[in-house]
């Protein structure tokens, strides 16, 4: 009696313990085969009669599985207490980034505003170096202005010591040094002073009142048009329209002479502005130099090779040699230093004319070499 009462309470307990853990079971279903085995098993055993030991096994089966359950608890709740410990140094963490991000932010700011300051600065030492040298270029444009006028003065005085000396002076420079025309009377009575004066106060109206010639002159718009197109961009260069032709009707004939290789020497240092023409300084020499026979000499031009009386020599460049030189071949040289010293002034500005003005001093210029080259030449007093 008493083991079968015992025998119901142990069924009892193992009903309980059955309907736990089916509880369980729902509550936590089991993911391998084991416990779908288990479960099977105590399917049958609900259905069939347990013994004992199976009891047992169940009993023990149920401790271990409540055991677990709390060990499940208890990992849980760990799990829960790192969680937000991780939670709260994630939030630490979370405020150091926000200060982080607050310096960052901070920092970059200042380096704008350095980075600002500093481009101001470099602009403003750019913008004063800028003026620095526009102001040293417009003084050195000035300073340069200034060279180019004094060496005009110097070459317009080394041209009018080509053309007048003191020995020979060229008597169109210097009006004074004119001798002027004397009247002419024939013989007869000059009894009466009033009447000769009279009569030279009526020849001098009569000539007064006399038309003067005056030539007539037009543009040639060929011409013209070349000089325009030079005048734009001033050169010297030989290429250029205006001056190949020049060159080749005017200067290249006026500084052609017998002796070809001084007259290459001769067209050179004319182009490149280092002739010099001074008086020949008459010498009474018993015996005449070789080189000076080379070189020609007061009786004989060392250009034309013709013996002509030699009034003036020429020097070319640094070089100690002196040529002697007719007064046709000097008036050719003349001509042509002439012109181009013109040339120079225009292509340095120094001209300040209007340019039909200009057109004109070079027709007259070319109209001298024209005369020069054909032999005519002023002959000085």
């Amino acid at each position: 009696m008493w083991k079968r009462e015992q025998k119901q309470s142990v069924g009892n307990q193992c009903l309980v313990s059955n309907r736990t853990l089916n509880t369980w079971k729902e509550a936590m279903p089991m993911d391998d085969e084991a416990g779908s085995e288990l479960t099977s098993a105590d399917a049958e055993q609900n259905s069939e009669p347990m013994s004992e030991e199976m009891l047992r096994n169940a009993y023990h089966l149920s401790r271990l599985r409540s055991s677990s359950v709390e060990i499940r608890e208890k990992g849980s709740e760990r799990l829960k207490e790192e969680l937000a410990k991780a939670q709260r140094e994630l939030k630490l963490k979370d405020e150091e980034c926000e200060k982080l991000s607050k310096v960052r932010e901070q920092l970059e700011q200042e380096l704008e505003e350095l980075t600002a300051s500093l481009f101001e600065e470099a602009h403003k030492m750019v913008r004063e170096a800028n003026t620095k040298q526009a102001t040293a270029e417009k003084k050195l444009k000035e300073a340069q202005g200034k060279i180019d006028v004094l060496l005009a003065e110097v070459t317009a005085l080394k041209t009018l010591v080509i053309t007048s000396t003191p020995s020979s002076p060229n008597r169109e420079l210097h009006p004074q040094l004119q001798i002027p025309s004397k009247a002419v009377f024939k013989k007869g009575h000059g009894r009466n002073k009033s009447m000769s004066n009279a009569i030279v106060t009526a020849t001098t109206q009569n000539s007064q009142l006399q038309p003067i010639n005056k030539d007539g002159r037009e543009i040639n718009l060929i011409l013209y048009d070349e000089f325009l197109a030079w005048k734009e961009e001033p050169t010297l260069d030989k290429v250029c329209p205006f001056l190949e032709r020049i060159y080749q009707e005017d200067i290249g004939p006026c500084l052609s002479f017998a002796k070809h290789e001084l007259t290459e020497a001769v067209q050179a240092a004319v182009e490149s502005n280092t002739l010099s023409i001074e008086p020949a300084v008459v010498q009474a020499l018993p015996v005449v130099k070789a080189s000076a026979i080379e070189c020609g000499g007061p009786k004989k031009c060392a250009l034309s090779g013709l013996s002509r009386t030699c009034k003036h020599r020429i020097k070319l460049g640094d070089s100690g040699s002196y040529f002697y030189i007719s007064p046709s071949c000097r008036s050719r040289i003349t001509a042509v230093c002439n012109f181009l010293t013109y040339i120079r002034y225009i292509q340095q500005g120094l001209v300040r004319q209007d340019v039909e003005q200009m057109y004109w001093e070079v027709m007259k210029l070319r109209k001298e070499m024209s005369v020069a080259k054909l032999g005519y030449y002023t002959e000085e007093l």
